[in-house]
């Protein structure tokens, strides 16, 4: 379990504390932007197969159950469809919460599609399919893991947002008014609607597209059926 403790702690040390504070700035100016962000990449990729790989062996080898949920199963593909439905057109759309796309503002300065939703679609799709993951398992191994991804996932729109507010100032501070971080408050609040032709008809059959290939590779990834009636 260690090893997947140290994995989880540093994919969250270098979201959270390296890019998400002053530090980031510092390592910029030092760095350059490009070099940075290459960087960041390329640590980031290492600590996901990290925890790939720390999570498979604390699974197997080093864990312990706390409750079982029987019909996750059945509640899967509902929760994955919601949480899919808000990080693919999310990844699509182009969002001055994107990096590199602050300068979108200027050009483009109102919400677009998925953005009446939420400004930050990605990461809330990643931390609905990790709180799923965290109910659905039980087990030490899956806290642990699942868990770093949603309190990086959650944690990190509100740093987002604080960095786009202190770089942009009254140009995010429109924006903001204009959406929410929480999914669908602004738009319960009256404060913006969402638009279906803004989304497009390719983004959700995309959406699709996707939720099956997850479902058909998951059995060989990760050896679990996410599906009722898959291992029959």
């Amino acid at each position: 379990m260690l090893p997947l403790l140290a994995a989880a702690v540093s994919f969250a040390a270098l979201h959270l504390i390296v890019s998400g504070t002053g530090l980031r700035r510092v390592l910029v100016a030092k760095l350059g932007e490009g070099p940075f962000r290459g960087l960041f990449s390329v640590l980031t990729l290492i600590t996901i197969v990290a925890l790939r790989r720390t999570y498979g062996a604390a699974f197997a080898t080093d864990n312990h159950f706390y409750w079982a949920w029987a019909g996750a199963q059945h509640a899967a593909a509902p929760i994955m469809l919601i949480a899919l439905l808000l990080a693919v057109p999310g990844i699509t759309t182009k969002s001055p919460t994107a990096v590199g796309m602050e300068k979108l503002l200027a050009s483009d300065p109102l919400p677009r599609g998925i953005q009446h939703v939420t400004r930050h679609p990605f990461l809330w799709g990643i931390a609905i399919w990790a709180a799923f993951h965290v109910a659905a398992n039980g087990d030490a191994a899956s806290l642990v893991l699942f868990s770093t991804f949603l309190i990086v996932a959650l944690i990190g729109t509100r740093s987002i947002d604080h960095k786009r507010e202190v770089a942009l100032g009254d140009a995010w501070r429109r924006y903001a008014a204009r959406t929410s971080n929480l999914p669908f408050a602004a738009m319960l609040q009256g404060r913006t609607r969402f638009s279906f032709r803004e989304l497009g008809v390719w983004r959700p059959l995309l959406t699709l597209a996707v939720f099956a290939v997850l479902v058909s590779v998951h059995p060989l990834l990760f050896h679990a059926y996410p599906l009722p009636g898959m291992a029959d």
